[in-house]
């Protein structure tokens, strides 16, 4: 059986009968065409325990995968593999005897407060070609830092998930497939009103929050690539879309936010995913060090 066709119908079956997220299928097409096509397999028949220790053999030693980067090769290829068990094209599970590698334990990478106070700064400030850019660009930055959204949480919020008077942020289906509701700050409403009347004059009616800078539809994640590295350069911050999360989860403990509730308003399905946050900021443990009965008043 032809594996291209295969994983046509696997991910059209992952999409609409396990219900998976359209980024989990996007991940399915990338690393299952990825393995074929570097080991040049036409017919799932072809796969075999070697094939795939071999792909996964140079995936370390001559592309350096990380770890993370390994695992979910060997998740896809899994849950595909499985599939194909399921519907009768394969007898074994070739990616069940692989050794998977153990996660590194590294903290999250967040800014400082004064890095991330002097992005938006840059972000408000950065000579655009459009005075509506500023403002659109500076409302997404605040987002990210003053909601701790997911990248695609924002590229995918509709003028109508943003309630200002209410000040909420309503995040539809984020990761896992769960909504959840964010509030909103007083410092980032004020950004979204602005965004929001320079919208308005541009005359832009499509039902994404946040727009295209030249076409009535949403901004597009490739626009977001460009924009980071546009303010990589400016700001002389490097950072990663995801960075501005972390930002967000380690200055809102250090602002003395508890736990559960930073759990809630990031996502996390399992708290403990939260608390490896309270390791990243010094100024969170310091405050609680200082209840020790012997120190001196």
């Amino acid at each position: 059986m032809n594996i291209e066709l295969l994983l046509e119908d696997f991910c059209y079956y992952s999409s609409y009968i396990r219900g998976v997220s359209p980024m989990t299928v996007k991940r399915y097409r990338e690393k299952i065409g990825a393995f074929y096509r570097a080991m040049e397999i036409k017919n799932i028949e072809e796969v075999s325990e070697k094939i795939v220790h071999n792909y996964f053999l140079q995936g370390r030693v001559n592309k350096k995968w990380k770890t993370t980067t390994y695992r979910t090769y060997y998740m896809t290829l899994i849950v595909f593999f499985r599939w194909c068990i399921k519907k009768g094209y394969l007898e074994t599970n070739f990616a069940e005897t692989l050794e998977v590698p153990k996660l590194e334990k590294s903290l999250p990478k967040a800014m400082k407060r004064k890095d991330a106070l002097l992005l938006l700064e840059v972000v408000y400030n950065y000579p655009y070609t459009h005075r509506s850019l500023k403002y659109r660009n500076h409302a997404i930055f605040s987002m990210f830092l003053l909601t701790g959204l997911r990248k695609n949480e924002l590229l995918n919020l509709k003028l109508t998930d943003v309630d200002l008077e209410n000040l909420t942020v309503f995040v539809r289906q984020g990761k896992g497939n769960k909504d959840r509701i964010v509030p909103m700050s007083y410092t980032l409403a004020q950004s979204l009103k602005r965004y929001l009347l320079e919208r308005k004059k541009q005359r832009r009616t499509c039902s994404e929050f946040f727009v295209s800078s030249n076409r009535n539809k949403g901004y597009s994640e490739n626009g977001l690539k460009l924009l980071v590295n546009q303010l990589r350069k400016a700001s002389g911050i490097y950072f990663i879309i995801h960075t501005l999360r972390h930002t967000f989860a380690t200055l809102m403990l250090e602002g003395g936010c508890d736990i559960f509730s930073l759990s809630k308003m990031m996502g996390h399905s399992d708290i403990k995913t939260t608390t490896i946050y309270l390791s990243t900021t010094a100024e969170h443990l310091r405050s609680q060090v200082v209840k020790h009965p012997l120190n001196m008043d």
